[in-house]
């Protein structure tokens, strides 16, 4: 579905010897994104997030849970919590 674009790829792999070939027309908007946003000073970045549906993640939820519940002092921090906000719009 993408169109093939006559510029052809920059980088490491061109400059290995091998025959460069044309980047598709989805390929050369990520390229431009990309300059774009550099431009403005910014750098792509991975992060790592917990898999929430592991079992062990919910283990580890469930025993933080039980630890909160357990101590008086954070369930009146909760009850005060809840007490100030404003929820007449969650449905």
């Amino acid at each position: 579905m993408d169109r093939k674009v006559d510029k052809p790829a920059k980088g490491k792999r061109a400059a290995a010897g091998r025959a460069a070939k044309p980047r598709s027309a989805s390929a050369e908007r990520v390229r431009r994104h990309r300059d774009k946003m550099k431009a403005l000073g910014l750098k792509p970045v991975t992060i790592w997030v917990p898999d929430v549906d592991t079992p062990e993640f919910k283990e580890q939820i469930a025993r933080a849970v039980a630890v909160i519940n357990a101590d008086e002092e954070s369930r009146r921090v909760l009850e005060g919590m809840l007490e100030l906000g404003d929820f007449s719009d969650w449905q």
